[in-house]
């Protein structure tokens, strides 16, 4: 290969996200249960969550926010090869929705297909999207995350509704061109291209009990997921940021599962990010399971406090149990 020959990477180009209509306070919760504003704060640090109402399906909530995705990334849906949709949320198993998501946004010549990875499911799909864009087999792909927990949560559960929200996220990645062993990573400086980070991901396969669908509705022992979550996943998150050539210092932003709020600021202390800002989504949002993540990096960008260029860490994690991590640039 000639030195000035260029080589083919991955992108974020664009971010969409839907936000669902009807609010849940903590307050509607304090009226009908036996808990209070107070102890869900305490424990969650949530004060509202978003619901989807009875025309919001998966489908339809991922192909707005990716119909948002593609106006930020300049990119029309005929031009998409690619449509992965995560959910864990799916009434039914067959047929998968990615292919509904796709025809919605006019996507038909695009393969679709959908992926279960939890609450880590966008960041999984995000890496297949980049793998595919890196060796050729897609230019553009559309990477979608879209939930509806609520429909599988009791909502006389106390300890489970404080949680959950649903919601869409949504990116575009896209080719760029990168010359060989340069851009080839998301630190290759702020002159560069906008980089996916390789991934760093794995599995806890033997206690994935502990957050399981049993008599129709979610359970989960919270308190072993809070040790795994704190005290498991930051080596993982320094892994994915070694993978990408940095270090957390260098990061502007980390952007977790927005699972509870104590376990995200846990794990930034313990990462080292000091000079990041900290996704806190989960406030508003609530727990949304694959579609945090977008969700969050989406709102961070709207509100200013990233801007184009800057270093992100997405990191999702949850039922499975499983985690995936990567560095990217901002669009």
């Amino acid at each position: 290969m000639s030195g000035d020959r260029k080589v083919r990477d991955a992108a974020l180009l664009g971010l969409g996200e839907h936000r669902c209509s009807r609010v849940l306070t903590n307050a509607d919760l304090e009226a009908r249960l036996d808990t209070s504003d107070e102890w869900i704060r305490k424990r969650t640090g949530i004060v509202t969550r978003r619901l989807a109402g009875p025309e919001e399906s998966i489908a339809g909530m991922g192909a707005d926010a990716g119909a948002k995705a593609l106006a930020a990334a300049g990119v029309d849906p005929a031009d998409l090869d690619l449509v992965i949709l995560a959910t864990c949320t799916a009434q039914r198993p067959i047929p998968g929705l990615a292919p509904q998501v796709a025809e919605q946004l006019g996507a038909r010549s695009a393969g679709a297909f959908d992926v279960n990875g939890g609450c880590a499911g966008f960041c999984y799909a995000l890496a297949m999207a980049a793998d595919s864009v890196r060796s050729g087999s897609a230019t553009n792909v559309l990477v979608v995350a879209s939930e509806r927990l609520t429909d599988w949560v009791d909502a006389d559960d106390r300890s489970m509704v404080v949680l959950f929200g649903d919601g869409a996220g949504a990116a575009v990645v896209g080719a760029v061109d990168a010359q060989p062993g340069d851009g080839q990573t998301a630190g290759s400086g702020s002159a560069g291209p906008v980089g996916i980070g390789p991934v760093a991901w794995g599995h806890d396969g033997a206690n994935a009990p502990v957050i399981e669908i049993r008599d129709e509705f979610m359970q989960m022992q919270g308190s072993a997921v809070f040790r795994w979550a704190t005290t498991s996943l930051v080596p993982v998150a320094r892994r994915a940021c070694e993978l990408a050539g940095i270090e957390p210092s260098e990061l502007a932003a980390v952007v977790p599962h927005q699972a509870n709020l104590r376990i995200l600021e846990s794990m930034a202390r313990s990462l080292g990010a000091h000079n990041a800002v900290l996704a806190r989504d989960v406030v508003d949002n609530g727990n949304s399971s694959a579609a945090s993540v977008p969700l969050a990096l989406a709102r961070l960008v709207e509100s200013g406090e990233v801007r184009s260029g800057d270093l992100a860490l997405l990191f999702g994690f949850g039922a499975g149990l499983t985690y995936a991590g990567q560095v990217v640039r901002l669009p």
